[in-house]
């Protein structure tokens, strides 16, 4: 277990303190604190966080996917409309120690989930106080209410970002605007649609049915939690899938190992230069990883031998798309990569396996798992070969666009590698001085496919 860095522990501390510190006026005297409010809205959280913390309560609740922290952030942002904002960071600090840790350190864990939340909680509190939010939930104009609870989660939402990007960078050790990616982005939209619940939480509660009425809002909240965590446990079974059938590529052909983790990389990195994001990315770096999964139907005397290959053995190996197709067909959730798989060797003039496809006729994503493989494999040391400088590759792939490749997805390439560069790798089992001369360079398909 890697240990938690100093500066990790002390940030963490902070945040533990500043939370305290946020949380105490709603403790001393004369504190204007509605206890009955404020108690109720902590026990809220704090139950809402059990069935992520009981492993039996969660299944018997939720399936078989435990609930995440987080999934109940709408009973704070209700505590940020309805309460002063030392009482509603108070709210946040029970729900916040009973959160389910998966790993260790648990104690350091647990303080940051009660810490985070409690803070972005109070600046949250802040927000709708200065917007008159606790007054508007009553305003018989009733969007009068949005903009408090618009604003309460928009801050609520970048307090929790900022500080989980620092606690990313210190843990990790990564540069801020590293840390920081992507959070805000990922984190915004349901952000605002845990604020739109908060409201109608406040707005119920402090209305004719009181807080009874409020608690209705919980089950459909309860409801799309589960969806999503469903959504993730069904991704994780797919990640599971994806690795239990690379490992056994790796194991047969273990000349090769790293090599379909790789073309899956690079296959991600022209793809997001052809604009695909989504969905569309992870099928293609789905092909890219299983393009050599039909391997595992090539006998181990071919793979692995040393020399070139017979005619009859050539005729082996060219089989391996058609294995690979067959393999995955019953795998619902590759679709297009399925394709990918089988047509990664096609050349775009018509002259590649295993039918000659040509041009456009060859799917999108075939064309760039056929750029990334090709890449790697010549920028990779092997035992028969050693790799070639990545500017050498890329003059290479680019003289072959128009006839082995799509001169678009080269294209894409060359620029993803100006911008994120490329590690080169060592996949043979004793690399080194071991490692004979380059052979004379040869037509790209037939160096793609030598024998690993």
């Amino acid at each position: 277990m890697k240990p938690l860095p100093r500066t990790a522990r002390a940030y963490i501390v902070c945040a533990a303190l500043g939370a305290g510190a946020c949380a105490l006026p709603a403790l001393l005297p004369p504190s204007p604190t509605p206890w009955a409010t404020a108690g109720l809205l902590a026990a809220l959280y704090a139950l809402c966080e059990l069935p992520a913390r009981c492993r039996l309560l969660g299944r018997g609740l939720g399936g078989s996917v435990p609930m995440g922290t987080g999934s109940f952030y709408p009973v704070l942002l209700a505590a940020a409309l309805l309460l002063p904002p030392a009482a509603a960071a108070l709210t946040a600090l029970p729900g916040g120690l009973l959160a389910r840790v998966e790993e260790p350190p648990a104690g350091w864990r647990r303080a940051w989930r009660a810490a985070a939340p409690a803070l972005a909680t109070w600046a949250a509190a802040h927000t709708a106080a200065a917007l008159g939010g606790r007054a508007a939930l009553t305003a018989p104009d009733f969007p009068a209410a949005l903009l408090p609870a618009a604003g309460a989660a928009l801050v609520f939402c970048l307090a929790l970002t900022a500080l989980d990007g620092g606690v990313r960078a210190t843990a990790d050790g990564l540069p801020l605007h590293t840390a920081w990616r992507g959070l805000l982005g990922r984190a915004l939209a349901p952000h605002l649609v845990h604020g739109l619940a908060g409201l109608m939480m406040g707005v119920l509660w402090r209305g004719a049915h009181g807080p009874a009425a409020a608690l209705l809002v919980l089950l459909p909240m309860y409801l799309s939690c589960w969806v999503f965590a469903q959504y993730h446990h069904e991704r994780a079974a797919h990640q599971a899938t994806i690795r239990a059938l690379v490992q056994a590529v790796d194991i047969k052909d273990s000349y090769t190992r790293g090599h379909s983790e790789r073309v899956g990389r690079a296959s991600v990195l022209i793809a997001r230069e052809l604009g695909m994001a989504g969905d569309r990315l992870d099928v293609v770096r789905f092909a890219g990883i299983l393009h050599d999964v039909g391997k595992l139907g090539v006998p181990t005397r071919v793979l692995r031998k040393d020399g070139p290959l017979t005619p009859e053995e050539r005729r082996i190996i060219e089989l391996h798309p058609e294995y690979g197709h067959e393999m995955i067909r019953g795998i619902g959730f590759l679709g297009e990569a399925r394709d990918a798989v089988l047509h990664h060797h096609e050349r775009v003039d018509g002259s590649g396996y295993p039918y000659g496809l040509r041009g456009e006729e060859i799917p999108e994503c075939a064309r760039v798992v056929a750029v990334a493989d090709a890449f790697d494999a010549m920028t990779s040391t092997r035992s028969y070969s050693r790799a070639r400088p990545v500017s050498t590759a890329l003059a290479e792939l680019e003289r072959c666009a128009g006839s082995q490749f799509d001169p678009r997805m080269v294209a894409a390439l060359v620029r993803a590698l100006a911008h994120h560069g490329w590690q080169t790798a060592v996949t043979a089992d004793e690399p080194g001085p071991q490692v004979p001369a380059p052979r004379a360079p040869g037509p790209l398909a037939a160096r793609t496919e030598e024998p690993a």
